[in-house]
């Protein structure tokens, strides 16, 4: 399946592990317009925010991707968005762009998309994707209102927590609108000067922040 190959996530060891693998995993699918600058940085900032909470221990299964809707199939990131992950830290080594195909949405267990019209173009695909995917930001709303108490507990398995996430945010949709039409998008900074991105970079990091935590149960370190 073309395109598949370069979705590495936390395996059941806690070592990087290839999609396909056996076990119980939970893949995170990240999307935007060209794979190339949104979702490759909140790929990678996923990635490097679940490393700082769980180590290399206690991956549990979870796998982090990205595609574009118009994927830039095989380009590499923008260089922009490689010096927006190095400010973060976090490693843009080895990306290769991909076009979200069929068979990424239906391997993702949640999809996070950086608008509301790559959310419908996802949900058009079928798949039954309407109740996992979400904006960024909507995931982020929808997910602060969710009481961590009611979560299974990590030690049950970080892919039983996910799962359980998923389906209260779900739940969660039709009572909590955003407060503007521009509330749950994160515009595209292709083409933009570098402090553009830098401010899409701080943007998707703020939503991303929340949405580790109750993944994982563990805040960030101070």
């Amino acid at each position: 399946m073309r395109g598949i190959g370069n979705g590495y996530g936390y395996g059941t060891t806690g070592s990087l592990a290839e999609p396909g693998l056996p076990g119980d995993t939970f893949r995170i699918l990240h999307v935007s317009t060209g794979n190339v600058c949104r979702s490759p940085i909140t790929e990678r900032l996923t990635r490097h925010a679940l490393a700082d909470r769980l180590g290399d221990a206690l991956g549990g299964g979870l796998i982090v991707e990205s595609a574009g809707t118009w994927g830039h199939e095989g380009a590499p990131m923008e260089a922009n968005a490689e010096a927006v992950l190095a400010d973060f830290g976090a490693d843009a080594s080895g990306f290769v762009g991909r076009e979200l195909l069929d068979e990424h949405v239906i391997r993702a267990d949640l999809v996070l998309t950086a608008t509301r019209d790559h959310r419908a173009q996802v949900i058009s695909m079928g798949h039954s994707a309407g109740l996992r995917t979400f904006t960024l930001k909507e995931f982020t709303r929808l997910v602060r209102a969710i009481d961590p108490a009611t979560l299974p507990p990590l030690e049950d398995g970080v892919v039983a927590r996910a799962r359980a996430l998923v389906g209260a945010a779900a739940a969660l949709r039709g009572w909590l609108l955003a407060p503007t039409a521009d509330a749950d998008e994160v515009h595209d900074p292709y083409g933009a000067p570098l402090p553009f991105f830098r401010s899409i970079g701080c943007e998707i990091q703020q939503a991303l922040d929340p949405v580790v935590t109750a993944l994982t149960g563990v805040p960030a370190r101070a």
